[in-house]
């Protein structure tokens, strides 16, 4: 029982790590998280090896106010076989997401 317990808590400590996994994205000694600015990662990251402007998104505030936003996406690498695709919503990074 005891053992059981034990492998459960360390599941749920696995499963909390890679969920934070995809928040971040290291650019040589640098961390860029979501929320930043395209500037922001632009200084930290470099120029991306792509950049896709993919249309733009209603999004309707708590007050009801409906704004149009620009979406666009970069894509880094390869990194160690590894592309980065960063997505930008009205110029702020709300996901970061990797594949081979």
């Amino acid at each position: 029982m005891k053992r059981l317990i034990s492998v459960s808590v360390l599941l749920m400590g696995l499963g909390s790590t890679s969920a934070q996994a995809g928040s971040t994205l290291r650019c040589g000694s640098n961390l860029i998280s979501l929320g930043d600015s395209e500037y922001q990662v632009m200084t930290k990251c470099g120029q991306p090896a792509e950049e896709s402007m993919l249309g733009y998104r209603e999004i309707v505030n708590r007050y009801g106010h409906v704004t149009e936003v620009r979406v666009d996406e970069w894509v880094y690498g390869p990194r160690n076989g590894m592309y980065h695709y960063l997505r930008f919503e009205g110029g702020n990074l709300v996901r970061i997401s990797s594949s081979r």
